[in-house]
């Protein structure tokens, strides 16, 4: 608990794990509820550009309701968002897409029925443009191949490739990233993780992913936030990581 003599922002992480670089995301004692049952308690971290964090923790600990809140399809209780400098707690979804924010949800969600080049195509509404831009299929050459065929017809691995390619369509600066492993076979989730430091070089956007794989946050992530009840318990970087402690805390 903090004490009262303290201001809120005295619960960020102390100096040697946050980012030199001023945040492109910034999250300050973050509140969300789900009706009268408050879900996340306060939650205060940031994000540099470019730079991957993994956030950690078992099911059930708030990871998915984190990445909804900061999406707006759960409202924010109390705090503060802030992409890019610019407050967007108060904005619909849509609005934050075009604020900067881009969202994979877990599940992957795309649309089964439409090709993958349509899928892609919804990407796009908030860049005023409608050709899908070549770098995407560059980074996923395998959607290239399939850009005519219907999304509900490729692999869990594919359809993963499409849900990234299709958030990557509006030009984020933040990619949220729910659980993006979930179903997939462990030799794509090794090219998802060369994929993604790929995609964070190219763009220089930031990533922020979800994750109860530690293998995977391990060769992703710059840094790991973990998770439980509802509050961020555990933060460092990469380098420092104390894998055993952390997969204590993945541990039922």
């Amino acid at each position: 608990m903090l004490q009262t003599a303290h201001p809120p922002l005295a619960k960020a992480p102390p100096l040697p794990t946050i980012p030199s670089a001023a945040p492109i995301l910034r999250v300050a004692d973050l509140h969300a509820a789900y009706g009268q049952s408050e879900v996340l308690h306060g939650l205060d971290f940031q994000v540099a550009p470019g730079e991957i964090v993994a956030v950690m923790g078992r099911n059930g600990m708030g990871k998915t309701t984190l990445m909804k809140t900061l999406m707006g399809i759960v409202p924010v209780k109390a705090g503060s968002i802030r992409v890019d400098g610019a407050e967007i707690g108060g904005l619909k979804s849509h609005a934050r897409v075009a604020k900067g924010l881009a969202y994979v949800p877990q599940g992957r969600m795309i649309f089964s029925t439409m090709t993958v080049q349509e899928n892609i195509e919804t990407g796009l509404t908030v860049t005023g443009t409608r050709r899908v831009p070549q770098d995407l299929y560059d980074m996923f050459p395998v959607l290239l191949e399939m850009k005519g065929r219907r999304g509900g017809n490729l692999s869990g691995g594919q359809q993963q490739q499409l849900a990234i390619a299709r958030a990557l369509a509006s030009r984020p600066k933040v990619l949220l990233l729910d659980e993006p492993t979930e179903g997939i076979q462990p030799s794509i989730i090794r090219e998802m993780g060369r994929t993604l430091k790929a995609i964070r070089d190219a763009r220089g956007l930031s990533i922020v992913v979800s994750e109860q794989v530690l293998s995977f946050a391990l060769d992703v992530a710059d840094r790991v936030l973990v998770m439980e009840n509802g509050e961020i318990v555990h933060e460092s970087l990469r380098a420092d990581i104390d894998e055993a402690q952390v997969a204590r805390f993945l541990s039922v």
